[in-house]
């Protein structure tokens, strides 16, 4: 089994220590081993994972900017982050925010940043020529976006109102499920032709 890229490493260690970091003052401690939980979990898996079949460090670093970007905002159950304290003052109001958006950041980013690993995953574990990596990588986006909006739809069965409220996040809007899921697509999309300009797959390596 060939050794785990060094970079690779640290970007393991950086998700290592964000999980105490964003487990530490939790807003909603009762949700705490929802959102962080599962990185925890899946931490030791990756580093096994990673050696046995080794992606690129540039993939690597989008799935780990992504997973610190859940962290960040599982500290503050996603509908709390205080991103508007380090913003501009009136920095909501100019685009007309109602509500906090960082939720819906984190989505968009989940189809931008899943892209491109899942299109060199699709080439070089896949057999999959470009193209068709490229559309395997997108419905993967769409996939896992309507799997996890089912699955907060199941958790409001088993949670009080007010955790599965505070977990999901739709902060009273009706359509939250659909917004998220069509962002998440939209980052795909916008990703697709930098991915392919940029011959992702052919940089494997890199």
């Amino acid at each position: 089994m060939p050794r785990l890229a060094k970079a690779q490493g640290w970007m393991l260690a950086a998700v290592a220590l964000g999980i105490p970091l964003s487990a530490w003052g939790a807003i909603y401690p009762t949700n705490t081993w929802l959102q962080v939980g599962p990185v925890a979990v899946f931490l030791p898996l990756a580093y096994r994972g990673l050696r046995r079949w080794p992606i690129s460090n540039r993939s690597a670093g989008c799935v780990t900017v992504f997973v610190l970007l859940h962290l960040i905002a599982a500290r503050w159950s996603y509908s709390f982050v205080p991103y508007d304290a380090f913003l501009p003052s009136g920095f909501s109001a100019a685009f007309g925010f109602e509500r906090n958006m960082f939720d819906r950041l984190v989505h968009f980013a989940f189809g931008v940043l899943a892209i491109p690993p899942m299109v060199e995953a699709g080439v070089r574990y896949g057999a999959l020529a470009p193209r068709m990596a490229l559309a395997f990588a997108l419905l993967f986006v769409l996939a896992v976006g309507g799997l996890y909006e089912i699955f907060e739809w199941a958790l409001t069965l088993a949670l009080s109102p007010e955790d599965a409220g505070a977990y999901n996040g739709e902060q009273g809007d009706m359509f939250d499920a659909q917004k998220d899921m069509g962002l998440a697509g939209l980052g795909a999309v916008l990703a697709m032709p930098f991915v392919r300009a940029a011959d992702w797959w052919k940089g494997m390596q890199a």
